[in-house]
């Protein structure tokens, strides 16, 4: 498989949706994760990345302008559980949560879900889990209709069991611009990584489109020892 330029990747269409990277960083002492936002509508526009315990969540950034199904715009996007770290696109963040606490698995703890009841869209959900159990490996997930149908979920699992260094992989909801919007099709796309935090958080956020991009999250973690930095950007201030 071709690995991709981010700032090249992320340029070639202009409203790729939600976007999620996870992968290592150069010098293979850090893992990877990206969150990012992006909007069309006054309502997906409105809103700011805050900090949670942990964790993210997405937050209004104008509480009046709120719109339709809160759910699906205002969540915890990022949650940490012991030697875990998840990164979604939507609440299934808290399924997640709660599954592995019960002991299922990633894979497992999705059955219950399916993609977003926004018709004619139907947007993939999109997740990702960061696993320090024994080492560093990582997995990610889409849920989406069945080519726009909404009574069928298509599910897909990738799991990257021995991570490389400066490499990643990234999923996001829509091919590109449209009504309705395309789904994601194909497997994650391999990327490079590289540089420090700063410099991984510059080239995504000056590669998203300038009117569609809402917020972005970045975070390094430490595979040793677990401690992580974390940069938070939003359109919104």
């Amino acid at each position: 498989m071709k690995i991709a330029d981010i700032k090249s990747e992320l340029s070639s269409t202009t409203y790729p949706g939600r976007g999620i990277i996870v992968g290592k960083s150069e010098d293979g002492k850090k893992a990877v994760a990206a969150y990012w936002t992006m909007g069309r509508s006054a309502g997906s526009r409105n809103r700011v990345f805050v900090e949670d315990g942990d964790g993210i969540r997405t937050q209004a950034f104008d509480p009046s302008l709120i719109a339709g199904d809160p759910s699906l715009i205002i969540y915890a996007a990022v949650r940490v559980l012991g030697k875990k770290t998840i990164v979604t696109n939507g609440d299934q963040t808290d399924t997640i949560y709660e599954g592995l606490e019960k002991g299922l698995t990633f894979e497992q703890s999705l059955r219950s879900r399916k993609y977003e009841h926004d018709a004619p869209n139907y947007t993939p959900r999109i997740s990702s889990l960061l696993n320090f159990e024994n080492g560093y490996d990582y997995s990610l997930s889409i849920l989406k209709s069945d080519c726009g149908k909404g009574d069928n979920t298509l599910r897909f699992t990738y799991t990257y069991d021995n991570p490389q260094n400066g490499e990643g992989h990234y999923i996001h909801t829509y091919m590109g611009d449209g009504n309705p919007l395309p789904s994601f099709e194909g497997e994650p796309v391999k990327v490079k990584i590289s540089g420090s935090i700063d410099d991984f958080t510059n080239q995504i956020w000056t590669s998203l489109n300038e009117d569609n991009k809402v917020s972005l999250f970045v975070r390094f973690i430490d595979i040793e020892s677990g401690k992580w930095e974390t940069r938070i950007l939003n359109k919104n201030k």
